[in-house]
């Protein structure tokens, strides 16, 4: 039978003290509009970075750490293919590599006019580090975009065609490491 602590007015499950930690960083934690903007342009910034001579699709990340910090990655290609890396892994690689475990948002931009999303591989991987309800900022390439009637009635559609929305959302029924401190048969 789980045991349930009551964080931030719900129950949940508690499964160890790290993803109890992880999920109320999460409940109590929103990005500002000022941490919103600072997002996006540490996004365009890293995507400078980006070293896509194959695909030709540069993609820049920022991830914002619980103490303000803002991690940038960008994707790196490999001619062997199976040796790159996205710029989402290698924001988280590098804020973990570093120490920083606990996240609040991140950002993501490409070339394309439209929002693009994480792949699945890096859905997995911001999984094991990120809540669920952590905001997720997909950007178009041609940011700002003016408000013209068709991107901007589409849910999650945000000021400047932003679409804001959540890892859960991005990545339902999940697998997560909590999930291996459940009991087996």
């Amino acid at each position: 039978m789980a045991m349930f602590k009551l964080i931030s007015g719900r129950f949940l499950p508690s499964y160890s003290i790290l993803q109890l930690t992880r999920t109320m960083t999460s409940f109590t934690s929103r990005i500002s509009p000022n941490e919103r903007t600072s997002l996006i342009n540490n996004a365009f910034e890293a995507k400078r970075g980006s070293y896509s001579p194959y695909s030709k699709f540069p993609v820049g990340a920022a991830l914002l750490t619980a103490d303000g910090t803002i991690i940038k990655g960008a994707n790196i290609e490999n001619a062997s293919y199976g040796g790159t890396i996205c710029a989402e892994r290698t924001a988280i690689v590098k804020a973990v590599s570093e120490g920083n475990r606990s996240f609040v948002g991140l950002a993501v931009v490409t070339d394309v006019a439209s929002a693009i999303s994480p792949c699945g591989m890096c859905r997995q991987v911001i999984r094991e580090f990120c809540a669920l309800d952590m905001p997720v900022l997909l950007i178009p390439g041609d940011y700002p975009k003016q408000p013209d009637g068709e991107w901007d009635s589409k849910p999650g559609m945000t000021e400047g065609g932003v679409r804001e929305t959540t890892l859960g959302d991005l990545l339902p029924d999940s697998f997560g490491p909590e999930h291996l401190d459940l009991p087996r048969k």
